[in-house]
């Protein structure tokens, strides 16, 4: 894909560095978005070709700046990094992890996002991707018979991928008319490190960037604005 260039935060590991490697696949030149510079580096000597490395703390307004300062163009941006903190139920939860999963999960997409629109404005075809969760669907929770367990806890987590999906309808929305296409993904739960739940799990982190690459990879007459699973059939908000 020739010039096309993609940023995927928190890829040096897990789901991430999937989506990178898969991009890199495809003939896109990947900057891997990596808080550690080492852990950053090799993620960038596994992959291979086509990728870089930008060091990226989603949470570090200065960071972002210089960050987004080293990238002139960019047609796809895709919101990986985020955190779990605990399983804990809301009323378990202290205020202080809510702040601390939304810095990251919520206030880091926008500062991200934000930070990288004139680079996005620069492609022909720009394209954002959030990553977020099954599990921040409102419906699948409160369902005649919900996909999840009611009160089955990660209050922090599930509520910040909420407020995710809410900003990914209004970027959507207010950037449609510049050709952007918005949408959010559900992954599935993946054995990554993002928290014991996870951890414990059989999920193929793989499997579900290939659904992050397709949103990112979408033509002109793709959707915007849409919650999709792994496999691309449509999630409800």
């Amino acid at each position: 894909m020739k010039e096309h260039t993609a940023l995927v935060t928190g890829a040096n590991k897990g789901i991430g560095k999937h989506i990178a490697r898969l991009l890199a696949a495809e003939g896109v030149t990947v900057y891997v978005g990596s808080r550690g510079p080492g852990r950053g580096q090799r993620a960038v000597e596994e992959i291979g070709a086509g990728v870089r490395l930008l060091v990226l703390d989603v949470t570090d307004p200065g960071g972002i700046a210089r960050a987004a300062a080293q990238v002139d163009r960019l047609d796809v941006l895709v919101n990986n990094a985020g955190i779990s903190p605990s399983l804990a139920p809301p009323a378990d939860t202290g205020v202080e992890e809510y702040r601390r999963t939304y810095e990251t999960n919520v206030f880091g997409v926008v500062a991200v996002t934000n930070a990288f629109l004139p680079a996005l404005r620069r492609s022909p075809r720009p394209r954002i991707v959030n990553v977020s969760s099954g599990t921040a669907s409102l419906t699948w929770s409160t369902a005649p018979n919900p996909q999840f367990t009611p009160g089955s806890g990660a209050a922090a987590y599930r509520s910040s991928k909420a407020a995710l999906n809410a900003l990914t309808v209004l970027y959507a929305q207010t950037l449609a008319e510049d050709g952007f296409k918005v949408n959010a993904l559900a992954p599935g739960i993946r054995a990554t490190d993002l928290n014991p739940r996870a951890a414990a799990a059989g999920g193929d982190p793989a499997e579900a960037a290939h659904g992050a690459v397709r949103l990112a990879l979408l033509p002109d007459d793709g959707p915007t604005g849409g919650f999709f699973s792994w496999d691309g059939t449509p999630v409800p908000w």
